[in-house]
């Protein structure tokens, strides 16, 4: 599963412990290139630091929140002359004061900026695409489990990513065509600091170890390889899909001791 000679885009990495690091490290070790994203200077030179060992070090500004922002992006690592052959997005927010309680206390503002920063930036970011997949390339989103049952305090969050997860199929169709495929990983809960702002999430990490039918949680670098190998040739006829990587989990309805 070499990847050597194939350039990437890594947007919504932001320490060790994201998912979008674990995923990156199966980059790596398959020798792509990376490029990642950065919403702020400040958090620029921490990316920076954190991808020394990689092979590549360039981080460019994005903050997929404002207007245009995406589009510069793109046609910057165009003038740059370069082309990509994937795209990992990574990228979801909400107020964590909102990730607690009833889900009908979402403020307005939360929702929308929820679902334009989780949602909507992953189709501006596949409308760039074609620009530079000419040849035809892999795209990858993150999901969750939240998207399809009720999760405790997850929220607006399940919107935006059962928005998300709909938006894969149709831009899956869109870009079909052109070589491009896209697909999600509904990866399982996995302690990060973005998963910290979920109230209670200690609790949906244990409730998840039990009931799965391997006993466990899943691992960074489980979700990691399960991107790798959708963004690779390996799953050349593989689109529009929504990928379980839960230990089994998303499977199981009623199970008793």
């Amino acid at each position: 599963m070499s990847m050597k000679g194939k350039v990437g885009l890594v947007m919504g990495l932001a320490n060790k412990f994201s998912i979008a690091y674990g995923i990156s490290e199966s980059l790596r070790k398959r020798n792509a290139e990376l490029i990642f994203t950065s919403q702020t200077e400040y958090f620029k030179n921490k990316i920076t630091d954190l991808i020394s060992n990689f092979n590549t070090h360039e981080v460019l500004l994005c903050d997929v929140s404002k207007d245009g922002d995406i589009d510069r992006l793109f046609d910057k690592i165009l003038s740059d002359g370069k082309k990509l052959d994937f795209i990992v997005h990574s990228l979801a927010f909400s107020d964590k004061n909102e990730l607690c309680g009833k889900y009908y206390d979402t403020s307005r503002n939360n929702f929308l900026n929820a679902m334009n920063i989780s949602c909507y930036s992953f189709t501006e970011v596949c409308r760039n695409a074609r620009k530079l997949m000419t040849h035809g390339g892999s795209i990858v989103t993150l999901t969750y489990y939240g998207a399809e049952k009720v999760v405790p305090n997850y929220n607006v969050m399940a919107l935006a990513k059962a928005a998300l997860e709909t938006s894969v199929k149709y831009l899956a169709e869109d870009l079909g065509e052109f070589g491009i495929r896209v697909n999600a990983v509904s990866a399982g809960p996995i302690k990060t600091l973005a998963s910290s702002g979920v109230s209670q999430f200690s609790k949906i990490l244990e409730y998840e170890r039990t009931r799965s039918p391997m006993r466990r949680n899943v691992t960074q670098n489980e979700i990691g390889e399960a991107c790798a190998f959708l963004l690779n040739e390996m799953s050349s006829g593989i689109t529009g899909e929504i990928l379980h990587v839960d230990c089994g989990s998303n499977v199981i309805g009623v199970k008793f001791d």
